[in-house]
């Protein structure tokens, strides 16, 4: 299940870093709590999307509205984190005043053993205990980088006790196709698709290299539903790997939560 949640923004022109996962997490630990936080990793979060004006400190924010999508298998922790969060009149995320508003449901047509998806967050490929390893640039067109992902998924579908080992047996069809046209797009004009991000884990700082691209995944319809409802890749649960379909007519979006109706009621 994946929501979108709008907030009101109570101070434009406030600033959050270019990348703020580590900011959103924070606000989840402050809403939710170190053990219902900590109790899973299935569930996904993006950056706050907004109209921005980028500063040398990082995103300025000035839209009225902002938003954050999250997203989860199990749609009881989806709803425990709106309560939770709808709770609070304000909450501070970095410098940002936010006033939770509503939340909109996504509805998402069936997924197909073949899907196009936009990266929403940086998609974390190694995650190990040496940070040269995770630093290590690998090549999306090169067959290490699906195999990665490949025994990342598998292993957060048999953690997830969603499926029995016949099934997870069966999802040996998974390849990744980069746009071509995109990262020869980015080649010409000298900008980077890979970069080194830092987050926290165990209360460690980490740095471990995220990509962005947009690609096309070929496997069972029932994994592609996995990561697309909880991430793709290492470090979810951080806010990385969160993914978009490429066509937005493939996703329509339903009110379940309306702060000014219930305050009505």
């Amino acid at each position: 299940m994946r929501i979108r949640i709008i907030f009101k923004l109570k101070n434009k022109g406030a600033i959050l870093p270019f990348h703020h996962q580590k900011q959103i997490r924070f606000l989840l630990k402050e809403v939710l709590g170190d053990e219902l936080l900590n109790s899973t990793n299935l569930f996904n979060y993006s950056g706050l999307k907004g109209q921005t004006k980028v500063g040398r400190e990082g995103l300025h924010y000035f839209s009225k509205r902002v938003t954050l999508v999250f997203s989860a298998m199990d749609e009881k922790f989806i709803n425990t984190v709106i309560d939770k969060l709808f709770k609070n009149q304000h909450v501070l995320l970095g410098d940002l005043i936010l006033e939770p508003e509503y939340v909109e449901k996504e509805l998402t047509k069936p997924l197909t053993s073949s899907c196009r998806y936009l990266c929403l967050s940086p998609l974390v490929v190694i995650n190990e205990e040496s940070s040269e390893q995770n630093k290590e640039f690998i090549h999306p067109t090169n067959d290490t980088f699906s195999d990665y992902l490949y025994e990342s998924t598998m292993e957060r579908m048999e953690y997830s006790g969603l499926y029995d080992a016949k099934e997870i047996e069966s999802f040996f069809r998974f390849q990744i196709v980069p746009d071509k046209i995109y990262l020869d797009k980015i080649a010409r004009q000298d900008k980077k698709f890979a970069r080194i991000y830092t987050t926290i884990t165990k209360g460690e700082i980490k740095e471990v290299r995220g990509y962005t691209f947009p690609f096309s995944l070929y496997a069972d319809p029932r994994v592609q539903e996995f990561i697309y409802n909880c991430g793709f890749g290492e470090l979810t649960e951080n806010g990385f790997g969160m993914l978009d379909m490429a066509s937005v007519e493939e996703v329509a979006r339903e009110v379940i939560y309306d702060r000014s109706m219930q305050q009505g009621s």
